[in-house]
């Protein structure tokens, strides 16, 4: 079986530098499960952090509420832990500190009927940076195309 794409963080790659890149589950409620096999989740405007307790937590995820859930759907915009080991979460907290980097939410799939979030250490980019690769990009796609004019 593979990834079942729901939704992809496009804009993580404009704006930063992606380096490491890890695979974490999601604690979720069943409506918010259900929302999500749906698609109605978005990425976008979300942010990771680790606390002091070691534990990872994933803020502003906007999952909708399930349309035939009753009184007890989940709240949309909640904050969820992130279920990693504890040496990624290591890892991942001294690279960020020593580095100065940021935790970006990139992908949520599912995989094996578990929802998994694709995260990434990145250092964000300055606009010099973003103009280089929109050039570089524009080149390719002509190449690509034959269009050598």
């Amino acid at each position: 079986m593979g990834k079942k794409i729901i939704a992809k963080n496009k804009r993580a790659s404009y704006d930063f530098a992606l380096e490491d890149r890890f695979e974490a589950g999601l604690v979720l409620q069943g409506t918010e499960v259900k929302s999500i096999r749906a698609g109605k989740v978005t990425i976008a405007e979300s942010y990771i952090t680790i606390d002091n307790n070691m534990e990872a937590w994933i803020y502003n995820m906007n999952v909708a509420h399930y349309e035939f859930g009753n009184i007890n759907n989940h709240d949309e915009r909640r904050k969820r832990k992130l279920l990693l080991n504890r040496k990624e979460i290591e890892t991942i907290f001294h690279e960020m500190k020593s580095k100065n980097m940021t935790i970006v939410p990139t992908i949520i799939y599912f995989t094996n009927n578990r929802v998994k979030l694709e995260i990434a250490l990145a250092k964000g980019k300055k606009m010099h940076d973003k103009r280089q690769d929109k050039a570089k990009k524009d080149v390719e796609r002509k190449l690509r195309r034959g269009d050598y004019s």
